[in-house]
């Protein structure tokens, strides 16, 4: 046990660490996940300008990706349908629908010009050897654009979970260009599938958001379903709209799917039902709404880092001057390489330098004397000549030589000088060039990506209001028998959500869903419907003393199936009245006494200001109660109260 014990700690910790760090969770940098930056990587190396199978891309990307064929297929799908970097023909399944792809075999694909052009320079990439160490793969690619807020991603680690959320091409471009500008900028995300998006609770790449449909009315029985939820299919919507149907959550006589390139989701109302009471129930009941929670965590240097939306742009942003900055000192340093090579070969030509190899006796004697000719120009040259750049001129053909023009080359060294020049001036200013190069993006592709989830605030839709009140619960009050299948005189009309408060006569009480047939006992003063608004008239006495309290109480706040108290325990402490409204009063009778002119007065129950349900209560009088009797206007709920008269004498 001993050696078992740091074994499986040991390897469980690497496990751990590579799923998190190579499977599930993308890098902040280029945005992908491992199998996503392999598959991308082998499109670029197979590229031609052509459409490659896909079954043909797979079977490359294995050479790097030890998981399968299986996984490489699925992650190209969900990338070429996020429609940014992957160019598809055939059949990738349908998002709105939920098909699947055809066959690998069946279907191609090929990089879009927007993917060569920002995710991709070999010579910025560090690569590193793949899992059997036979072939290179990137270690990140230098992407120029925030990828990971692009596509959005969604991945479960040990331990930990992703959910990162797509945004708008355009957007995301902007607000890079604010933030280099040093303007302020907001983000929020945006749906292929279109639909309603109400970012109320959305933190900036966390908390959640709620999104929604669009419905229609189309006339007085008829909805229609133009837009669905992200990560809702129009199968899945349908289901769940048959499901609440079938619940009598709503009700509908029949449903149509007429969707194409679009959702088209047709709902006919039941008779008797207006096709505009449907839209509350629809997106209270149903996947017309969703509620996404959202995690923004990556991979940032080798650690999974919580992030948010605006630095994880910032970052982006950053990373984006650093990739442009190493590619013009990339150029720079080629320009004057070439410069200097030009140089070297001018002079060599105009100064007939390339005549010491006809007086020298050997190939280093000829270096040699090349190397001192050059003496005089090293003041013109800003790298040392060295003995390969001689060797170089030394292999120039005779034929070259002959021909050169001195002229055409002295302008080329004049066109590279400017060159150079330029790329300077580029690196003085990397931040207008950075804002220059986003612009040019966002002209060239920005029409291809318009927004297409409307932003927008949802009302609220409490489903106590809204939900269909289908179930008659009975109350038997001398067999103590309640429930949605027990017949009775006591009957309450109950929806789903409602809830019931039973009240014994010792002042306990407790709230329950409503049952199909429950027990509840022969010692019940009363049972209601839970209503938060509806305000109960209390009057209890302690059998010792003849002393009664009044109070008014609401019952909200509460945990289901626990028992609550109504008044402080005392023995003998009893209730003498409850009812529910807001006009009740109440006869007081006084126990007979000598010198006690008034035995009866009137109890109103306005007077009590509404208390805690657990408050003691006010006392009614200092004088030994006989019995209390209903008078008040409101009876409905206490028409036997003449019978229920309690005397607290007996």
């Amino acid at each position: 046990m001993q050696y078992l014990k740091p074994m499986i700690e040991k390897n469980f910790l690497e496990y751990a660490s590579y799923v998190i760090k190579d499977r599930a969770i993308p890098h902040v940098n280029d945005g992908c996940k491992p199998v996503q930056r392999r598959i991308l990587h082998t499109m670029m190396k197979m590229d031609d300008g052509k459409f490659n199978k896909v079954a043909n891309i797979i079977g490359d990307t294995m050479k790097l990706h030890p998981h399968g064929d299986a996984s490489i297929g699925a992650a190209l799908v969900v990338m070429a349908n996020k429609e940014y970097f992957i160019e598809k023909q055939g059949n990738f399944g349908n998002l709105l629908t939920g098909d699947p792809a055809s066959a690998p075999r069946y279907i191609e694909a090929r990089l879009t010009p927007l993917a060569k052009e920002v995710l991709f320079n070999p010579e910025l990439t560090e690569m590193e050897d793949s899992y059997d160490g036979r072939n290179q793969e990137p270690l990140v690619l230098p992407c120029k654009i925030p990828n990971i807020l692009l596509l959005g991603s969604e991945g479960i680690a040990v331990g930990m979970a992703t959910s990162i959320l797509p945004h708008n091409f355009n957007e995301v471009l902007k607000a890079q260009i604010a933030f280099l500008k040093e303007e302020p900028f907001e983000l929020f995300p945006d749906f292929l599938t279109g639909g309603q998006m109400d970012v109320s609770q959305y933190q900036d790449g966390n908390g959640k958001v709620k999104v929604r449909a669009c419905i229609e009315v189309v006339d007085e029985k008829t909805v229609l379903i133009s837009d669905i939820p992200y990560g809702v299919t129009t199968e899945t919507l349908i289901a769940s709209i048959h499901d609440a149907s079938t619940k009598g959550k709503l009700k509908i006589s029949s449903i149509d799917d007429f969707t194409t390139d679009r959702p088209a989701i047709e709902i006919k109302a039941a008779r008797g039902v207006k096709a505009e009471s449907l839209l509350k129930p629809l997106y209270a009941f149903t996947n017309c709404e969703v509620s996404l929670s959202l995690n923004l965590l990556v991979i940032l240097d080798r650690y999974p880092v919580q992030m948010n939306v605006s630095t994880v742009l910032q970052h982006n942003t950053r990373g984006l001057l650093e990739i442009l900055e190493a590619e013009l000192e990339l150029e720079l340093s080629k320009n004057e390489r070439k410069w200097h090579e030009k140089k070297l070969e001018v002079l060599f030509i105009e100064h007939q330098i390339y005549k010491q190899i006809e007086v020298s006796g050997s190939y280093d004697i000829a270096v040699e004397k090349i190397a001192a000719a050059f003496v005089p120009f090293h003041q013109e040259f800003k790298q040392e000549v060295s003995v390969d750049d001689i060797e170089k001129l030394l292999n120039i053909p005779i034929k070259r030589i002959s021909k050169f023009d001195l002229k055409k080359n002295q302008n080329g060294l004049k066109d590279l000088e400017r060159e150079i020049r330029r790329i300077r001036r580029t690196l003085k200013n990397i931040t207008q060039y950075a804002i220059d190069y986003l612009n040019q993006l966002l002209e060239k592709y920005g029409d291809q990506f318009p927004r297409k989830t409307k932003l927008t605030t949802f009302e609220e839709i409490k489903l106590k209001e809204i939900a269909i009140t289908n179930q008659k619960v009975g109350w038997q009050e001398s067999e103590g028998y309640l429930g949605s299948s027990v017949k009775s005189d006591i009957q309450f009309e109950c929806s789903d959500y409602d809830r019931l408060v039973i009240f014994e006569k010792d002042g306990t009480y407790r709230i329950i869903r409503v049952p199909e047939k429950l027990f509840v006992g022969t010692n019940i003063e009363r049972v209601d419907k839970v209503d938060s608004e509806a305000v109960f008239n209390l009057i209890y006495f302690i059998d010792s003393t003849k002393i009664c309290y009044a109070k008014r109480f609401v019952v909200k706040g509460f945990i289901l199936d626990k028992d609550y108290e109504l008044f402080p325990k005392a023995k003998g402490a009893k209730i003498a009245h409850l009812s529910v409204g807001d006009d009740v009063v109440i006869d007081v009778h006084y126990v007979p006494a000598p010198r006690l002119k008034k035995l009866r007065e009137k109890f109103d129950f306005r007077k009590l200001a509404i208390k805690g349900i657990g408050a003691r209560g006010n006392r009614i009088s200092t004088k030994p109660i006989r019995r209390v009797k209903s008078t008040g206007k409101n009876q409905t709920s206490d028409e036997s109260s003449e019978a229920k008269q309690l005397d607290l004498l007996k």
